[in-house]
């Protein structure tokens, strides 16, 4: 965790660029680069909807986020993407679970 999901793309377009995405997140959040998973989705379109990243993963400071669509913005425009929408799904340690655990304890009210 976190995750960098890719909606509309080919495999053969995010491949080639998948360990300079990973290097520049990993920078950019400050997390380990073998904790950053790369995701392909499959979806079915129904409307006309544009290509886009997903990233999923813990609150950061808001010149991170930004620093991370920045650099994820480049590295797609340099490969011929120049209209792809970036958005941060937010998660929280208290909700995140590993076996049934979660990451971080909540305080009670």
């Amino acid at each position: 965790m976190p995750f960098l999901r890719f909606k509309g793309f080919a495999k053969q377009d995010i491949e080639p660029i998948s360990q300079i995405l990973i290097e520049e997140f990993s920078k950019n959040a400050e997390v380990a680069q073998e904790k950053v998973k790369l995701e392909l989705l499959q979806v079915e379109q129904l409307t006309n909807s544009p290509l886009s990243v997903e990233i999923m993963m813990f609150p950061r400071e808001q010149r991170q986020h930004d620093a991370i669509a920045s650099a994820v913005h480049g590295i797609l425009k340099k490969q011929g993407f120049l209209h792809v929408h970036i958005f941060f799904i937010l998660l929280s340690p208290t909700l995140y679970y590993k076996e049934g655990l979660p990451l971080q304890v909540g305080t009670a009210k």
